[in-house]
């Protein structure tokens, strides 16, 4: 007999509907039965893609004689962490505060009325059952001792961050800050291998981002390269699958070797403006390669028919982490049958297997163009490599495939469009602007209903309204939408929603936003996201989003209110630009200022091509054919048929020019 998670439109929470132990989903009703039987709660967190979720399951969730123990001692409720990222991050901070290090899965206690008294994440089976009796025993006769730990650590839980870290004195914005940042990510750079110097090894897209717009501001050739080297060494490396395209959640060494193997939608959605932005200012072919192979991946196994785009691909398969990207000797020749294949060195695998169990990761040790050096023919090498990964991506395709969560997020997805249009600016391909086109409008037919957005769909629509993050990308793919489109369509709907972000998720007492709505579920604590992590937070996303569609709109009170937030924070984002990596963009931005590129006439959308195929970070783009009520176009016309574009700052323009040559010396003169 199933449980009560067969209900569920959680691809995470079906996974556990056959387990003998009794779980519910978080709700009503759950949360009645735990009053009502005076009974402490199990909360266990994870997602589908989890590897030691899984581990767990095996171990102790499908052994009928510990689910017996945890029906008889407990209410049990599984979350899906990305479903409901709300109560991940409650209960993340209240296990983190009992001085554990996080992770899922996530296994918490609670008392009858939600509050965490004890949690850790994953346990062997043995150590599960002696801690299920522990926790039974002491809940029973220490009972008062619980509930004060419990009332302690939600008084805690109920502190803002910007309690601590959000100041009152303000420092201005300038360059000597920036300066700071960049000192700080120098002296944590792996010199070697790229990436932040540590392991295991997190891609941070935003971090790399920042680098980028630095380099552009200070021209320190040393940001550059801090950049350039990180991407190459993360796409030579087992991180990024070498046959399908695509980047798995991180490295488990400190060389982008072994990965873990589950791919996200969140990591490859950034990834895609990295290298996107990385082409932009180097014209790296190897960078736009890993573009189109990643949208291929994307296309060819991450996207629902009608144009969502699914949440992850697990890293097991047949119950073996990494069975499906990691291959024997055999297997290899097997696939290539050829005897003079240069797969084996191209791929620098080995017989016994450069990992474990006799297995190989797939990763190259030099780019392509140092690799062909050593070949007779550099023609003949890019033939016969070809060749190979074509018939080793066939062999591949006959394996049993990874799990996929095929839920559709809608901040995951809006993360997703934005990458597909910074795709669109730096090579023009029409295919990236028309996926991001049917995603969104997938997104508009099947999560947005009754003027709100909902967080998750799987052949239905979730009950659960969108989280900030959910919003703050929604408004900045609509905001990315109108600066390559100029439909202002896409701006009115911006403009929509940041009002209603506005009436429904600020807080006028901080000044930043809830990561929950007015009318959400009430949970112990409301929570306010703050740190960037490897998905910048919501705080700062909505924040870059005031900045930019205050600047579009000529709403000044938006602007300023971005200013005030990454104002306060300006000590925190100048001394941790690893975890305030999407602010420091933003910290930019600011100390920066924005161009306004507003382009008019005829030939709007060549013009509009033409300069955004240049790496512009620190400029917005406004386009009409003929009129436009936005105030920007105000007293700027098209002067005798021919297309113009202006150049501003702060409304303030030089003179027009008609060719994107001197349009862009304007902007590089700024």
């Amino acid at each position: 007999m199933p449980n009560k998670l067969i209900h569920s439109t959680s691809p995470y929470l079906l996974q556990h509907a056959h387990n003998p132990v009794d779980w519910q989903e978080w709700g009503t009703e759950a949360l009645a039965d735990a009053k009502k039987t005076d009974k402490p709660i199990l909360v266990s967190i994870g997602y589908s893609s989890c590897h030691w979720c899984h581990v767990m399951e095996r171990e102790s969730f499908e052994n009928k004689d510990v689910a017996k123990v945890m029906n008889e001692s407990f209410i049990c409720i599984k979350v899906d962490r990305e479903e409901r990222p709300d109560i991940d991050q409650i209960y993340m901070d209240a296990v983190q505060a009992m001085g554990v290090h996080g992770g899922w899965p996530l296994n918490v206690f609670l008392t009858p009325d939600q509050k965490p008294f004890y949690g850790g994440t994953y346990f062997p089976s043995q150590n599960w059952v002696r801690l299920l009796a522990q926790i039974a025993k002491t809940f029973e006769v220490k009972r008062d001792e619980i509930n004060q730990s419990a009332n302690d650590l939600t008084n805690h839980l109920q502190t803002s961050d910007l309690q601590r870290f959000a100041k009152n004195k303000h420092k201005n914005f300038d360059q000597t800050q920036l300066d700071q940042m960049f000192g700080i990510l120098q002296s944590k750079f792996d010199k070697t291998w790229g990436g932040i110097e540590k392991a295991p090894k997190f891609v941070m897209p935003t971090v790399w981002l920042w680098l980028l717009r630095y380099h552009f501001v200070s021209k320190n050739n040393e940001a550059l390269d801090m950049v350039l080297l990180t991407l190459k060494k993360m796409t030579q490396g087992g991180l990024y699958d070498q046959l399908g395209g695509g980047f798995s959640r991180y490295s488990v060494d400190g060389e982008w070797f072994a990965p873990h193997f589950e791919k996200m939608l969140y990591d490859n959605a950034q990834l895609l403006s990295l290298y996107a932005e990385a082409y932009a200012v180097t014209k790296d072919e190897e960078f736009k390669s890993v573009v189109y192979e990643t949208v291929g991946w994307l296309g060819r196994e991450m996207t629902h028919p009608d144009g969502g785009f699914y949440s992850a691909l697990d890293a097991d398969s047949e119950g073996i982490e990494g069975k499906f990207y990691a291959w024997t000797h055999q297997e290899i020749a097997e696939a290539v049958s050829d005897e003079h294949s240069v797969m084996p060195e191209y791929f620098n695998t080995t017989k016994e297997g450069n990992w474990e169990h006799g297995l190989n990761i797939l990763l190259r040790s030099d780019t392509d163009e140092q690799f062909s050096q050593s070949h007779d023919s550099k023609q003949e090498f890019v033939a016969l490599v070809k060749s190979g990964k074509e018939k080793m991506f066939a062999y591949r395709e006959r394996k049993i495939r990874p799990t996929l969560d095929d839920k559709i997020l809608t901040g995951w997805n809006m993360m997703t469009v934005h990458g597909l249009l910074d795709c669109y600016k730096a090579f023009g391909d029409s295919m990236f602007l028309e996926l991001a086109l049917k995603n969104i409008f997938f997104i508009e037919k099947n999560l947005i209903h009754d003027g709100r957005a909902f967080r998750a769909f799987k052949n239905n629509r979730s009950a659960t309204e969108g989280f900030l993050e959910d919003y703050a990308f929604l408004i900045q793919a609509y905001t990315s939408l109108y600066q390559v489109t100029f439909n202002e369509k896409f701006l009115s709907e911006a403009e929509r929603w940041m009002d209603y972000v506005l009436k429904n998720f600020w807080d006028q007492d901080e000044l930043y936003f809830h990561f929950t709505s007015k009318t959400a579920e009430h949970l112990i604590a409301k929570k306010k996201e703050v740190f960037d992590n490897v998905i910048p937070s919501s705080n700062s996303v909505m924040a870059r989003n005031l900045f930019h569609l205050g600047i579009i709109l000529d709403k000044d009170e938006w602007k300023q209110m971005a200013i005030e937030m990454t104002s306060k924070l300006s000590s925190i984002i100048s001394s941790e630009p690893v975890y305030m990596s999407n602010w420091g963009i933003l910290f930019s931005e600011i100390t920066q200022g924005m161009n306004e590129v507003v382009i008019v006439g005829d030939e709007v959308e060549k013009t509009r091509k033409e300069i955004q195929e240049h790496y512009f970070p620190f400029a917005l783009n406004l386009g009409t054919k003929s009129k436009s009520n936005l105030a920007l176009f105000e007293g700027r016309e098209p002067k005798a048929g021919r297309t113009m574009i202006y150049v501003c700052r702060d409304k303030v323009c030089q003179l027009p020019v008609t060719t994107v040559k001197d349009a862009v010396e304007q902007i590089l003169s700024e």
